[in-house]
């Protein structure tokens, strides 16, 4: 039984703080469920850390749908949200449809996630009317990042911090069960934490919000050519790895790997009647 709605609402009620992460595909979804995180996101940030592009806005619903099949193989008690990507829910309510729809029936997704505030309520009543689970996202939103200027924080004007506000009580009010804050001023995401009855998911917004996600390859130091302000490596897998890819390559160099414990025995007769079968030019 996967994580419910309910369940990550009741955490909010409760005083419950909890983390949620990224995932790709099935060996990191794996890892993240069995640590008892209880969202996995299959986040359009797989257009960097994974496909190499420079920013979100390349990712296609093929790509999402693509990598959401494969995270929701590899979990099982985990809330699978798909990120909608770049201009796949913001013509029409019912593009967002169509587009939530693919993710939850192809992908197998619980739930998914869009940006934008107040622009974006009459979508998310829309799909919550009929009956699809919607996580809301608010503060720097990347797939607007040529809009914005670059990938800077959001609300530290009075219009802005207002606006933010506005926004988080929009997305509430459409029926989003829970909202991303990223890259909000820390009072100012506590703050809207405090008026929300859902859940704010925090990612360099400070400690005030009530869960927290990063992606998965930040935390782990599988991604080491930039470390994001927002984020804290709790392990150096990269380092590690490439310990381990010189070892195996220098010890496939030297003989000493593969040895016969890792291979497969024959009877020594089938050998033989081969070489007779195929004798040796002469």
């Amino acid at each position: 039984m996967r994580v419910t709605t309910s369940q990550i609402q009741a955490f909010k009620q409760e005083g419950k703080r909890f983390a949620t992460l990224t995932a790709y595909d099935v060996i990191t979804a794996k890892l993240v469920d069995e640590a008892g995180i209880p969202i996995i996101l299959v986040g359009d940030s797989l257009g960097m850390v994974v496909l190499g592009y420079d920013n979100t806005i390349p990712v296609t619903l093929d790509d999402i749908v693509h990598h959401t099949r494969a995270v929701a193989r590899g979990s099982k008690k985990a809330m699978v949200v798909a990120d909608l990507p770049f201009m796949t829910y913001h013509k029409s309510a019912e593009q967002a449809l169509d587009s939530a729809a693919r993710c939850m029936q192809e992908g197998g997704a619980q739930a998914v996630k869009l940006e934008g505030g107040k622009v974006m309520a009459p979508t998310i009543q829309r799909l919550t009317e009929s009956g699809i689970a919607v996580m809301a996202h608010i503060g720097l939103t990347p797939q607007s990042v040529n809009q914005l200027g670059g990938f800077k924080a959001q609300g530290k004007t009075h219009q802005q911090a207002l606006q933010l506000m506005e926004d988080a009580l929009a997305v509430q009010e459409a029926g989003a069960f829970s909202v991303v804050l990223e890259c909000v001023p820390a009072a100012l995401a506590q703050l809207i934490s405090e008026r929300l009855k859902i859940p704010t998911i925090g990612i360099g917004s400070g400690p005030g919000c009530d869960a927290e996600i990063q992606v998965v390859s930040d935390i782990l130091g599988w991604f080491t050519d930039f470390q994001p302000r927002h984020t804290k490596r709790f392990a150096h897998l990269a380092d590690e790895a490439k310990r381990a890819l010189a070892a195996y390559g220098t010890e496939v160099r030297e003989g000493a790997f593969p040895t016969e414990e890792h291979g497969f025995t024959i009877d020594e007769q089938v050998v033989r009647d081969v070489e007779q079968a195929f004798p040796a030019a002469s």
